[in-house]
């Protein structure tokens, strides 16, 4: 929108591109947006029903001494468990993943969420393994090139392949064995392992 909004008032007179321009625009814009929208669009009938459900805590917890559960809750208002636990969660601010999570008392340095999640991969092998596999495969004659990206890349049955190239599955399962082999005595040779 507001790309939109900087064309229709862009004046070629100001002497800038139109980029100089619709940046600045747009960033205001996006700012804006979230100012008066959130970050996050919650619906005005989850926003009247967590008013509600605010004002029914703070009255059972000044009557009774306690915490309303969220079957009491579901069951005062009359609508589900779900409607009161999407209702009473869509009022928490949302945390940016780069946010400080701990900070270390001896350096000062700190740790976002961000850092903490993990995949338990190692990125970089994931990545030197493919290469090195689309490099294999990228050295193969036409034909066995084919039957690798067809068997292991569109996950096609032996027969299938065997059909697409004209030749019995016998042949597709004898020459993919042949390939596989040339290819991890080929990733042995050059890793030396």
């Amino acid at each position: 929108m507001g790309f939109i909004k900087s064309i229709q008032r862009f004046d070629v007179n100001f002497d800038v591109k139109l980029s100089t321009y619709a940046v600045p625009y747009m960033i205001g814009e996006i700012k804006r947006h979230i100012r008066d929208d959130g970050p996050v669009k919650v619906s005005r009938s989850i926003k009247e029903l967590s008013i509600k459900i605010k004002e029914l805590q703070k009255e059972y917890f000044y009557k009774k001494g306690e915490e309303i559960s969220i079957n009491q809750i579901a069951k005062e208002l009359k609508i589900a468990k779900e409607d009161v636990v999407l209702a009473m969660e869509s009022t928490n601010t949302i945390e940016s993943i780069e946010n400080s999570t701990y900070t270390n008392q001896k350096d000062g340095n700190s740790i976002s969420l961000l850092e903490t999640l993990s995949n338990h991969q190692d990125e970089e092998e994931l990545i030197t393994n493919k290469l090195v596999v689309k490099q294999l495969i990228e050295n193969l004659e036409e034909r066995d090139r084919e039957i690798i990206l067809l068997r292991f890349y569109k996950e096609k049955t032996q027969a299938q392949v065997a059909k697409i190239l004209g030749i019995t599955q016998v042949q597709v399962s004898r020459i993919e064995r042949k390939i596989l082999g040339n290819m991890r005595n080929k990733l042995i040779w050059d890793t030396g392992t």
